[in-house]
């Protein structure tokens, strides 16, 4: 199984339309320029007004990615064949012998059983000398054919022997019939006293070895006694060695505290098993708990992290989980210029407009790519979204003309959809409080102050009013100590906000910023932008 190479491109936390749909966007444009695979992702739940746009102009949700740490699943595993339990051990060694492999997982219908090594099959040579071996691990009378290359003169082949130990019938029959027990396997030549003796003790099988004529008598009596007779060209000392070699690996093997690793598995959450572990390989298994191949230690080196495309965002605190493991390829972003840091030059398009889509439409142009209409809808609706319908104060010139040319290209009506999209958006009825705090939340940092504020745009003055109490009420239980959260109901229709406050200074920071304010809000008209009103505003507050 080889590592994927693919490129993510996904926008921030609690992702909003501009968020998702630029994503979607850039990703395409990435597929139709560039070598490689590019997947737009997402970093949160997408909100109403987004699940509008992507179902009204027929586009998939990307899919949820939590974390975007290196995982298992991006290291090269070894696809190694694969041992069933039943094998012998003498076909085990000759399969890894064969494949160079010093370990190897045994595995029925996908599931891990067990792991044997060489180590293991080395013991079994070498370290066990019980003489009931073959019934203790039941081994199929195939498995003895092969290791001494018999053949089954009386008997069935697929049977498993379940009792008797393995005896050499060097004796004559006078003593030898005080050794045979109920169930024995007889290793003889070509004496018929002696495999007779065999019969009538009830031995479970008896092997002729030299390859030495079998009467017809003895087969006839062994069959009448349920006695199997096997014939095989070597002699008695060779098949004394190769006998305990049938066993199956099944016996063998480690079953019990396996070490195995999920394909999802996180490297920075494994190193330190790695490190204990003085293991060469590990099974990795899938979501559904099937083998799917063997981690090496030397893999591990050779290792890429994930390819990131970070649009509209480029600060870590916004950032999808594990941002700091992976490699950053690209930023596409209209925000101020965070606190984020990159251990290789990335390529960090930031324009000052009013929406990340904006400069992926201005991408499009620059690469004489075609935008199709589908995504010409996803730009435009992300466009109307962050500009509020041109009625923010970071809408520039630039974004009202792109807004009209992706329109005209999609074949929509600017004021039709931008309603329409609104009261999608602002149908709150279904959610929570805490749905609704997190479904545009940003966390920023400043002057060594770190706050969060997130934001809810309606056309509904009813709505926003009777939201006010039950967000301040969520944001009282929910505030951390040394913490300052903020949130804005934003009024489309009078291009105003509701901002609420909790958290130790916050009052007197948003009375600096924004004048008198009640226990716990204060209405501030002619704000509907967090970028470029509210947050320059509290950074400014928090310097004086």
């Amino acid at each position: 199984m080889l590592k994927e190479n693919k490129t993510f491109v996904i926008g921030h936390k609690n992702p909003d339309t501009d968020s998702i749909c630029s994503a979607i966007a850039y990703a395409a444009l990435k597929n139709k320029t560039e070598e490689g695979s590019f997947v737009a992702k997402r970093a949160g739940e997408v909100n109403n007004e987004t699940k509008y746009v992507l179902d009204f102009f027929g586009v998939e949700t990307p899919e949820f990615i939590s974390h975007v740490g290196t995982q298992v699943k991006d290291v090269t595993i070894k696809p190694t064949p694969v041992l069933t339990a039943d094998i012998s051990i003498k076909n085990a060694w000759n399969t890894m012998r064969d494949l160079q492999e010093s370990t190897m997982p045994v595995v029925d219908e996908g599931r891990l059983e067990g792991i044997i090594s060489v180590k293991d099959i080395a013991t079994a040579n070498m370290d066990i000398y019980e003489t009931r071996i073959l019934a203790m691990s039941r081994t199929k009378y195939t498995n003895v054919l092969d290791a001494i290359d018999g053949t089954m003169i009386v008997g069935d082949p697929n049977e498993e022997i379940t009792k008797g130990k393995i005896l050499i019938g060097a004796a004559n029959p006078d003593l030898l019939e005080n050794y045979v027990e109920d169930g024995d396997m007889l290793l003889t030549g070509n004496r018929f006293e002696n495999q007779l003796c065999g019969i009538e003790m009830n031995a479970g099988c008896i092997i002729v070895c030299t390859g030495a004529p079998i009467s017809k008598t003895i087969q006839k009596l062994a069959k009448e006694n349920n006695c199997k007779v096997i014939s095989t060209p070597h002699d008695t000392y060779m098949v004394a060695r190769l006998i305990s070699q049938s066993a199956p690996v099944r016996y063998f093997m480690k079953k019990d505290n396996l070490i195995t690793f999920s394909s999802e598995d996180f490297i920075t959450d494994i190193r330190e098993t790695l490190a204990k572990i003085r293991h060469r390989d590990f099974p990795v298994l899938d979501r559904e708990g099937n083998y799917c191949g063997m981690l090496s230690r030397r893999s591990l080196l050779s290792m890429d992290n994930k390819k990131i495309i970070m649009v509209d965002h480029n600060e870590k605190s916004q950032a999808v989980d594990g941002i700091e493991e992976a490699e950053i390829m690209e930023i596409i972003d209209h925000h101020r210029l965070g606190s984020l840091e990159t251990t290789m030059p990335v390529y960090f398009r930031n324009q000052p407009v009013g929406c990340t889509a904006t400069i992926v439409y201005d991408l499009y142009q620059e690469n004489n790519v075609e935008v199709e209409p589908k995504i010409a809808g996803l730009l435009c609706s992300a466009i109307l979204s962050d500009t509020l319908m041109f009625r923010s104060p970071t809408c520039t010139a630039k974004d009202k003309k792109a807004a009209e040319e992706l329109a005209a290209i999609a074949g929509i009506e600017i004021q039709d959809h931008a309603e329409k999209m609104f009261r999608a958006g602002s149908s709150l009825a279904d959610k929570t409080p805490e749905e609704i705090f997190y479904q545009d939340f940003k966390k920023f940092s400043g002057h060594g102050k770190n706050f969060g504020a997130g934001q809810i745009s309606s056309m509904d003055r009813t709505e926003l009013e009777q939201l006010r109490p039950k967000i301040a009420a969520y944001m009282e239980g929910a505030v951390k100590e040394g913490e300052m959260l903020f949130f804005l109901l934003t009024n489309i229709l009078t291009e105003s906000s509701d901002l609420v406050f909790v958290g130790e200074g916050a009052k007197d920071l948003v009375e600096i910023a924004f004048g008198p304010a009640k226990e716990n809000w204060v209405y501030v008209p002619g704000m509907v932008s967090r970028k470029k009103q509210f947050v320059p505003s509290i950074l400014h507050a928090l310097q004086q």
